[in-house]
């Protein structure tokens, strides 16, 4: 495991799992938020593809995400391992309304200088509304890839509560 996706519905905790897989593996990790918006009023960075393209290309990288459209096939063909937090919504959602509450509520500074606002909860692409509304979509386009003939080389990690990747992190060791 040395090119890992981290991948799930938004809230499913792609960057917490991610973290502690860069910190148990020594491998960078790279937030996907954080390399698509570079600025306030969620500027996108011109220079993204580019960017995960040559990031891409080292021997070793933790991503968490399934992937903008721009790197999606890009991650998947470049990736060994993939791991997919498939949680259900009565897991996912409370988390993701709790963090957007909070960032909300305390004005948190995220990706390229941004916050979430209260406005932002009325739009369709807020992470609440978007991680509701595409659920079963997200779910669906990940196991087509994961269990796929396209991507059969992946290893995939797939798992529905919180508390098995848990245990799997527990277990797992520098393969």
């Amino acid at each position: 495991m040395q090119r890992i996706l981290v991948v799930g519905i938004s809230g499913a905790g792609k960057s917490t799992l991610a973290r502690a897989l860069s910190a148990r593996f020594a491998v960078p990790y790279h937030e996907m938020d954080a390399l698509y918006f570079t600025g306030p009023g969620w500027a996108v960075n011109d220079d993204f593809a580019a960017q995960v393209a040559e990031i891409t290309t080292s021997p070793a990288w933790i991503f968490d995400s399934f992937g903008y459209p721009s790197v999606r096939d890009l991650l998947w063909e470049r990736a060994d391992t993939v791991v997919w937090l498939d949680y259900p919504r009565r897991i996912v959602m409370p988390r993701i309304l709790r963090r957007s509450l909070r960032r909300t509520v305390l004005r948190e500074s995220i990706f390229g200088g941004n916050r979430e606002t209260l406005a932002d909860w009325f739009r369709r692409d807020h992470p609440a509304w978007w991680a509701w509304s595409q659920h079963a979509t997200r779910r669906a386009d990940i196991r087509q890839r994961a269990y796929g003939p396209r991507f059969a080389p992946l290893r995939v990690f797939r798992f529905s509560t919180p508390r098995s990747a848990a245990d799997w992190l527990k277990t797992i060791t520098d393969q």
